[in-house]
């Protein structure tokens, strides 16, 4: 085989990672999605291709740039350089996973090829999820999100199961090729590699099988267990403005207006029996200081509107502001007040108002990198005034530690503000309904997209949340998709895109934890700490403190 051969197989596999991932819609395409790569790194590593390492750099890079920026190529829509940053970065790191793989590999041996990869892939799919750059948006488990009727058990294991499920199987099937290889090569080992071939098969079959099987036994048990009209049902618009976030909703000055139209467009659908009434993330366009919210025109309309119905609760997002008093200590976020010694912190924020004297608050607080938060700011704090100004604000939003519940007055009904982009992170999302939400209010702009596969991703995103926790989700978004979906992962009164729309529907609350919520991302954990042990492992084989086995 030549080295213009191991480049196709390269390709094949950025191909098959990229038509795997929906909107494609061809999920089953990433069970065998990196064993063209796999079978790149066996052949390197095994000396059967006269090469140096730096070509399985080239081929590795090269299949995760492709699936990169084929997936994701939509976010050039809010930033040209941001995009290019985004994609070529989030390739190296991928590309830095498989290389350590490879490099490990060769210490310890092909006997745990397997569980090697597997773990550093997981492990590597985890800490996205927490680091400073985290961008979590091409997590393996998240591609069953155009399927949900698949991966009803996700319930029990987040995202990171579905993850598992697609590594274990290609691995499974990579194993087999190389035991063809090697029958092809040495004939004395012809009788054992050929039994140990049809069991890998027959357990690859099983693993791929057994998985769909169970959810949908799941959904055929969930879908009949239904109950009738309850006392923790409730009835909740959702109401989508449709305001240009480009050349409308923050021109200065135009907040009353652009308020109004929500209202308006609220009205039609908002009567005596609807409990909460949702806007989308940062709907109030006014400058409000916390502290000082009651002084607020946008809150004070919104209180006038509320004098119609009693029992309504309103969820909208917000810019707010909070200044630091004398003596307390500013956060990393926090900016200067001009030229004097006072610091303020900025927030992307959600609010509910009620017919009660209180205004509930919580802060964004899974920002997006490069737009809303400068990474590491203890380093990059001095260059903070260059991210991205999306959202009608330059540099990096404040932040909170704990994720609140927005309470109604009778404690009959909690929920979790979700703000845009914290809808992606299973764990993060548990938190809330483990701080007692029994429904999900998701506020999102996704009009900096334009029409692109962006905002259905993000959309479907949220459908793996409602199978996780078990939780209905109303979802409002400035420019579409508006929706709701039910705890089977179910999108209801999808609406159009770039269109005003409002919709209404009765949904149920649930005050029960599921597995995942409960233990969240224990799968990526545990691949974690044993991915911490293989690298101790191949150091001490390295140095020859032990043997090689």
């Amino acid at each position: 085989m030549r080295t213009k051969h191991l480049y196709l197989l390269a390709l094949i596999s950025g191909l098959l990672l990229t038509f795997g991932w929906f909107p494609h819609g061809f999920v089953w395409i990433l069970f065998i999605a990196f064993i063209p790569l796999l079978i790149v790194e066996d052949l390197i590593s095994t000396g059967s291709v006269k090469t140096h390492s730096f070509t399985l750099l080239i081929c590795t890079y090269l299949t995760f740039f492709i699936w990169n920026i084929v997936t994701t190529w939509w976010l050039k829509n809010a930033s040209y350089g941001g995009a290019a940053l985004a994609i070529l970065a989030n390739s190296m790191l991928m590309t830095m996973v498989f290389m350590l793989y490879h490099k490990v590999k060769k210490r310890i041996g092909t006997k745990w090829q397997s569980v090697i990869f597997i773990c550093f892939w997981l492990t590597f799919e985890f800490l996205h999820h927490h680091w400073d750059l985290t961008y979590p948006w091409l997590t393996l488990g998240n591609a069953f999100a155009d399927n949900p009727n698949w991966v009803q058990w996700y319930e029990y294991t987040g995202v990171f199961g579905g993850s598992l499920w697609i590594l274990a199987i290609n691995c499974l099937i990579n194993e087999v090729f190389e035991i063809r290889y090697l029958v092809g090569n040495r004939n004395r080992s012809i009788n054992i590699l050929v039994h140990n071939e049809k069991y890998k098969v027959r357990y690859a079959i099983l693993i791929l099988s057994l998985p769909i099987l169970i959810s949908y036994l799941m959904l055929y048990f969930n879908s009949g267990s239904k109950s009738a009209a309850s006392p923790k049902e409730i009835n909740v618009v959702v109401v989508q403005p449709n305001i240009d976030p480009y050349n409308q909703k923050f021109i200065v000055g135009d907040y009353e207006n652009q308020l109004e139209i929500m209202l308006k467009l609220a009205a039609q659908k908002t009567d005596s029996t609807t409990d909460y009434l949702l806007f989308p993330e940062t709907a109030l366009q006014e400058s409000m200081w916390e502290g000082k919210l009651q002084y607020a025109t946008s809150i004070k309309i919104l209180k006038h509107f509320l004098k119609q119905y009693p029992k309504l609760k309103i969820i909208i997002g917000a810019n707010t502001a909070r200044a630091y008093e004398a003596g307390e200590t500013p956060s990393v976020t926090a900016r200067k007040f001009g030229d004097s010694n006072g610091y303020y912190d900025d927030y992307n924020t959600a609010f509910q108002i009620d017919n009660s004297d209180s205004i509930q608050v919580y802060h964004k607080s899974k920002l997006v990198p490069g737009v809303e938060k400068m990474p590491f700011p203890f380093i990059f704090k001095y260059i903070e005034k260059f991210a991205l100004s999306l959202g009608g604000t330059s540099g990096s939003y404040g932040t909170q530690e704990q994720r609140t519940v927005f309470v109604s007055s009778d404690s009959k009904s909690k929920t979790a503000p979700v703000i845009c982009y914290e809808s992606v992170y299973g764990e993060y999302v548990g938190e809330y309904i483990n701080n007692g939400a029994q429904f999900i209010s998701i506020i999102t702009n996704d009009g900096w997209w334009g029409d692109t596969p962006g905002y259905h991703q993000h959309l479907k995103y949220g459908a793996l949340r409602a199978i996780e926790t078990r939780r209905w989700i109303a979802r409002s978004a400035n420019t579409g998709i508006s929706c709701f979906i039910s705890p089977l992962g179910e999108i209801q009164q999808p609406t159009d895109w770039w269109v005003p729309a409002v919709i209404k529907q009765q949904i149920q609350l649930n005050d029960k934890i599921t597995f995942y919520t409960r233990f969240g991302d224990y799968i990526a954990r545990g691949a974690m700490w044993l991915s911490l042990l293989i690298i101790i492992y191949s150091w001490l084989i390295r140095f020859r403190i032990i043997k090689k086995q």
